[in-house]
């Protein structure tokens, strides 16, 4: 593996081929981009952890979309935490790299109480429901979602399902997210979110991707099976830290797993936190609303909407907002 020609850096996604096994695979890394999206929402450690692993697994997926559109995770459950949304949009014409954004919805007190309790996993928090992938080419295209239920093995476990009932994929996923100590260009240390994940998926004979066929239990496995299993074998062998350390390249991690399968690595690319709300959307949105849920929004004489993406606060008089329907 050559690792002059690959960006070493956070923020990144990595596309990656094991040649002599006959699968591709992606590396993603963030850095910045989800210490930015976890600060500000500042929400308890666990849901970070959760929509820190969802972040990684939308870029994940959105990054290998080949045309200009939109990829949206979203899970729905009837634990504390009813909702992680995040998408990624894909780059465009006036945008060079991808764009994600994410955020949580939750019941505040019954988190508390959960997590008082010590009740702090991923099926704990989610608890019964399900998870939706979209893709979304634009308007004049049809849009594709995949529904599956939530896994109370996590996150990783609820994807691997989507692609094999939705896509019919032979594919493994490894998620991390989580705080790290680290020393920053002043010297100081201080605490970063961080979040990776790595993913596999087999290439059938003809170049695309596909599963695998039941085969009969009294039969020898066969050598693309022979080689899933190795390749995946080696992949459970990522440890967390793996994902997540800063001073450790992608090239390297992968060196270690597949160095003697002859391991590729292709060109990187590059993502960023964007939110796509506006002042004058934001409006238009609110506009939309009758009369009486308007005024039932309204205090002080202004209505004061918030974005659950970004953060953002914006104030709209009730003036301005009929002058937008009119």
């Amino acid at each position: 593996m050559d690792e002059s020609r690959i960006d070493l850096g956070d923020d990144m996604v990595l596309p990656f081929q094991i040649e002599d096994l006959g699968i591709r695979g992606r590396v993603v890394r963030l850095g910045p981009l989800v210490d930015r999206v976890l600060r500000q929402h500042n929400y308890p450690e666990p849901v970070s952890r959760m929509l820190g692993e969802a972040l990684a697994l939308t870029t994940m997926i959105g990054s290998a979309l080949k045309f200009e559109g939109r990829f949206t995770f979203q899970t729905q459950g009837k634990g504390p935490v009813h909702m992680l949304v995040a998408d990624y949009m894909t780059p465009d014409s006036e945008h060079l790299h991808g764009r994600i954004r994410g955020y949580a919805q939750m019941d505040e007190v019954r988190l508390a109480t959960y997590l008082s309790e010590g009740k702090t996993s991923t099926s704990d928090l989610l608890g019964d429901g399900y998870l939706a992938l979209t893709i979304d080419q634009g308007a004049d295209m049809e849009r594709y979602q995949g529904i599956v239920a939530l896994d109370p093995a996590g996150l990783s476990a609820s994807a691997h399902e989507y692609f094999q009932s939705s896509e019919q994929v032979a594919t493994t996923i490894r998620l991390a997210a989580g705080p790290l100590m680290q020393r920053g260009r002043d010297g100081q240390t201080e605490t970063l979110w961080r979040a990776g994940a790595i993913m596999l998926q087999h290439i059938a004979s003809d170049g695309g991707i596909t599963g695998f066929r039941e085969e009969d239990e009294t039969r020898a496995p066969t050598t693309q099976e022979e080689n899933w299993n190795r390749a995946s074998i080696l992949l459970n062998t990522v440890e967390d830290h793996e994902l997540l350390d800063p001073a450790l390249a992608s090239s390297k991690l992968l060196f270690r797993l597949f160095h003697e399968d002859g391991v590729r690595a292709f060109a990187p690319s590059e993502v960023q936190f964007a939110c796509r709300c506006s002042r004058d959307r934001t409006r238009s949105v609110v506009a939309s609303f009758d009369d009486d849920e308007i005024a039932d929004m309204v205090l002080d004489g202004k209505v004061e909407v918030k974005c659950e993406f970004c953060s953002e606060v914006y104030h709209f008089a009730a003036d301005e907002l009929k002058e937008a329907r009119e």
